[in-house]
């Protein structure tokens, strides 16, 4: 056997479980809802089965399925801009500014709400934030005779909630970018004067993007299609395109337009990245 067979079977050995195990959970079962969405009804009971438009063509006649899917997608927007207002200094930090047991400790706080159940976090989350809660425990215990605050059953909550939930991805990301910044980089720039602000644009900013670019995808992506949260902490503010699509597998047993719904919300994500892709690839390129 020649060196450059054996090079390329010792390719395929390697990345062939890879390939097969993203086959049977993501391309098989993406298969089956996609034919599952051309469906009158979910073929089950010895149903007959007849293929349709007409799911798809419920998502352009109603308009109440495009409010909604505006909805998530601004809560997405928001979750993601607030992950990297939050995000992005705490990952600077983490990277430059501390150093030895702190930042172990800081790592272990960004970490800490991935040892808990995520529905045990947001229910944490109801307990904090509705009337006579810790949140407004403690607002009445600094300052008596405060109004009460309340923020259960709101768009905010449902932020705030996906926010905590979605927050040590962009850490993470954005702390890999920064760590591996050259410091002598840093340290040649402000001997040449630079000033603080000049260095964080000409400097941390550009060479941080592909991490910021690639937290912002992993926190978008889910958050748009997010279903349980919104539920629990948003109550009637709550209604989503994706809690939409949980109810139609859920409770109402209509699969095939669950399936249709699905599969729009992940077209326009598609849409959105390809929109964006010539800016992402400038930015790899750059980093």
């Amino acid at each position: 056997m020649t060196e450059a067979k054996r090079r390329l079977w010792t390719i395929v050995g390697l990345t062939a479980p890879a390939y097969l195990w993203l086959t049977l959970t993501i391309f098989l079962p993406l298969s089956a809802m996609l034919f599952f969405s051309f469906l009158v009804k979910a073929p089950f009971g010895g149903r007959e089965i007849e293929f349709t438009l007409k799911h798809y063509d419920a998502f352009l006649t109603k308009s109440y399925l495009q409010v909604l899917t505006w909805r998530s997608l601004t809560l997405g927007f928001h979750v993601t801009a607030i992950c990297i207002a939050v995000g992005f200094p705490a990952a600077y930090v983490l990277a430059k500014q501390v150093r030895g047991r702190w930042r172990e400790a800081l790592f272990l706080l960004v970490v800490l709400p991935f040892w808990s159940n995520a529905l045990v976090r947001i229910f944490s989350w109801t307990i904090v934030l509705r009337p006579d809660g810790v949140l407004d425990r403690a607002a009445q215990f600094v300052l008596p005779g405060l109004p009460t605050f309340d923020l259960a059953h709101s768009y905010p909550a449902i932020v705030i909630g996906l926010v905590h939930s979605y927050l040590p991805y962009m850490i993470l990301t954005c702390y890999l970018s920064l760590q591996a910044i050259d410091d002598s980089l840093i340290e040649a720039a402000r001997s040449l004067g630079a000033s603080g602000f000049t260095i964080l644009r000409r400097i941390i900013v550009p060479l941080g993007l592909p991490g910021l670019a690639t937290g912002s995808i992993l926190i978008f992506v889910p958050v748009i299609g997010s279903f349980f949260e919104p539920r629990l902490l948003g109550g009637l503010q709550g209604i989503m395109l994706g809690t939409v699509i949980e109810d139609q597998f859920t409770a109402v047993f209509n699969w095939p337009l669950g399936a249709a719904l699905s599969f729009i919300l992940l077209l326009i994500v598609l849409a959105i990245l390809a929109v964006s892709w010539p800016l992402l690839r400038g930015v790899m390129r750059a980093a």
